[in-house]
């Protein structure tokens, strides 16, 4: 018996991830969607044949969903995860988890005290690319260097709610680098040290205050240190992350992993060039096996803690212009 699924939040990466990706799975189908836009709602309603609704407590009463894919703006995600909650109604969540590190901690206890399974969206962690990449930095020695990028340019870097600090909780560090960061999470821990630098200047006179652009120095105990570029500026388009060890290093880019010697010469790589085109129903097969109890929930509240506090390391370390220990805040 498939679970019940609702998409609170008709915006851009449900369009393309999250519906398309219930559709597609086997363990979950869509009953019900929500959105504030009475225009959306009506679009979103005519092409997927399911109930519609403009608040979230009228579709968790009418519909009863045993969990919903929360995809609205950053800022109103917590009223959404409360609400959900207080109904016992499981949550997969667009990342970021929380806009503050305070916030994390709020939601972490909310989620507690509903008992309910949250999730966020990480949709690297089901491409097994990225799992690779795992296996291959295990053969290049000692990991000493990181070199990550993600970059593209938009015209607006500043435009709607993800150009106001206030809404998005910051900008290409918490929104975009969300999937950067959680890798190197992934891969290596939590950071004993961090500090960032960032702007809000790629256009002059905008009035956005949501940096555009960062870069973040990162170091850890075990002598591994490197930095990241993000930028929604930056052109060309480019997503990398280069593991320099004593041995030879690690190469990983969208769709290909490359394990290479200490004169950069491939000796073995890993390519998807007939992947489908979102992994979102992987992804939402397996939070339906977490509800069901037959895996771990790897990207939990609990989990998240790391993240918010390696993102909240990054903006302190902005304003004390010196490096900050994520570790010292959770």
């Amino acid at each position: 018996m498939r679970r019940r699924a609702a998409v609170i939040g008709l915006g851009h990466q449900a369009l393309e991830d999250h519906l398309p990706g219930l559709l597609g799975s086997n363990r979950a189908e869509l009953v019900a969607v929500c959105d504030s836009d009475p225009d959306i709602l009506r679009r979103r309603r005519e092409s997927f044949q399911v109930a519609a609704f403009g608040q979230v407590a009228d579709l968790l009463d009418a519909a009863a969903p045993d969990f919903v894919i929360v995809a609205v703006p950053h800022h109103a995600g917590r009223a959404v995860v409360e609400e959900c909650a207080g109904r016992g109604v499981h949550v997969l969540k667009e990342k970021p988890f929380a806009t503050s590190l305070s916030e994390a901690r709020e939601l972490a206890a909310i989620c507690r005290a509903g008992q309910i399974e949250l999730m966020v969206t990480l949709q690297r962690r089901f491409n097994p690319i990225y799992t690779s990449a795992e296996q291959f930095l295990d053969q290049i020695g000692t990991p000493f260097l990181i070199d990550g990028r993600y970059t593209f340019h938009t015209d607006d870097p500043g435009g709607g709610w993800r150009g106001k600090v206030q809404q998005a909780g910051g900008g290409c560090i918490i929104d975009m680098g969300y999937h950067l960061i959680d890798l190197l999470l992934w891969y290596f821990g939590l950071p004993s040290r961090v500090m960032a630098d960032f702007s809000a200047t790629a256009v002059p006179g905008s009035g956005y205050d949501a940096e555009d652009t960062a870069v973040i120095q990162l170091g850890y105990e075990s002598d591994l240190y490197g930095s990241v570029l993000l930028s929604r500026w930056v052109a060309p388009k480019t997503e990398k992350l280069h593991v320099v060890g004593t041995r030879g290093s690690v190469l990983l880019t969208k769709g290909r992993v490359q394990r290479l010697d200490l004169r950069g010469a491939v000796v073995e790589e890993l390519s998807r060039p007939h992947a489908p085109a979102n992994a979102a129903t992987a992804q939402i097969d397996y939070f339906c096996r977490v509800l069901d109890g037959e895996r771990l929930n790897t990207s939990s509240p609990r989990h998240q803690l790391a993240h918010a506090a390696f993102i909240a390391s990054c903006y302190q370390s902005k304003a004390a212009g010196h490096y900050i220990d994520p570790k010292e805040m959770l």
